[in-house]
């Protein structure tokens, strides 16, 4: 079988190639901008008609999109996070219409959730910051392509190689930083918002999954931990790993990103009816994981 994984150098795309990798009879194909992918493909500015060039070229039986902008000006997420998607998805109904799309989501597309409640994929959408809206308008994008296409709409995901420019990358680097300097202090904005944490390994897993399962997909299927944690006890809990012996200061303000997000956290029972997935590794794996990964010898996620 022949997977086409877009975004192959990121953050979740090397945990999901590195796994697609380990199973029998797969051939993995390298799809992104970095010089290391096997395609060139940047969906922030391709053409459909280039970019079924190269599709024609991979001749994938499935496409796994882990390309998306998580940071950026409303331009740049717009144009990779929403126009990406639909690029790939005329592209692919051109040259290769039969092959299976497993895009990634993101459970930003929700926006603001109700306190204790966990979120299903027909609950509203209600995004309150560009990068939720633009994922959002991918999603649509993938859902109204006619393709046999599912969105797995990813909660926070917490692991090996989280990249600085999110809180758990972020808080580790400061950490390693720090070392046990007991008079070390760490200041960080307001962490009394709730998120559904998720860990890449389990990310790449419900990937292998959506490709490999019998019959078309279409659709949403959520994917997260089901549970809520108050960010402050994941922040907490990665100092306890790294032996952390300072003081972590709490002030106000907060991510742009987050908008006014105080508590998220999906419903991950149609993913297990669907896929047969349920997450199998706690928030202290992926932490552990991600601590590991920032020391000299710590690897990355698995290529």
């Amino acid at each position: 079988m022949r997977i086409l994984v877009l975004g192959l150098t990121g953050y979740l795309g090397g945990h999901v190639a590195g796994h697609l990798r380990a199973l029998p009879g797969v051939r993995v194909l390298g799809g992104g901008r970095s010089p290391a992918a096997e395609f060139g493909v940047d969906l922030g500015t391709a053409c459909a008609d280039e970019l079924a060039r190269t599709l024609a070229d991979a001749a994938p039986d499935a496409v796994v999109n882990c390309a998306g902008a998580t940071g950026g000006d409303p331009v740049t997420l717009a144009e990779v996070n929403a126009r990406g998607p639909a690029v790939l998805c005329a592209a692919l109904r051109k040259a290769a219409p039969a092959a299976r799309l497993v895009h990634l989501g993101s459970a930003a597309e929700y926006g603001p959730g109700t306190p204790h409640t966990q979120v299903p994929e027909s609950g509203p959408t209600r995004p309150l910051a560009p990068y939720g809206a633009t994922k959002l308008a991918g999603t649509v994008a993938v859902t109204t392509s006619g393709l046999d296409a599912v969105v797995l709409r990813v909660g926070n995901p917490v692991g090996a190689g989280a990249p600085a420019a999110g809180l758990p990358g972020r808080i580790a680097g400061l950490l390693r930083e720090a070392g046990t300097d007991p008079d070390a202090e760490i200041r960080l904005g307001d962490l009394s918002a709730w998120r559904d944490f998720v860990d890449a390994r389990d990310v790449a897993r419900a990937c292998a999954l959506a490709v490999s399962a019998v019959g078309p997909l279409s659709g949403v299927l959520n994917i997260g931990g089901g549970r809520a944690t108050v960010v402050r006890d994941l922040v907490h809990g990665l100092a306890r790993i790294a032996g952390f012996r300072g003081r972590i200061e709490e002030g106000g303000g907060g991510s742009a990103r987050s908008g006014e997000v105080s508590w998220q956290c999906s419903d991950i029972t149609a993913a297990q009816r669907v896929l047969g997935w349920r997450p199998s590794f706690t928030l202290d794996d992926s932490l552990a994981a991600l601590w590991a990964a920032t020391t000299p010898q710590g690897g990355g996620p698995p290529r």
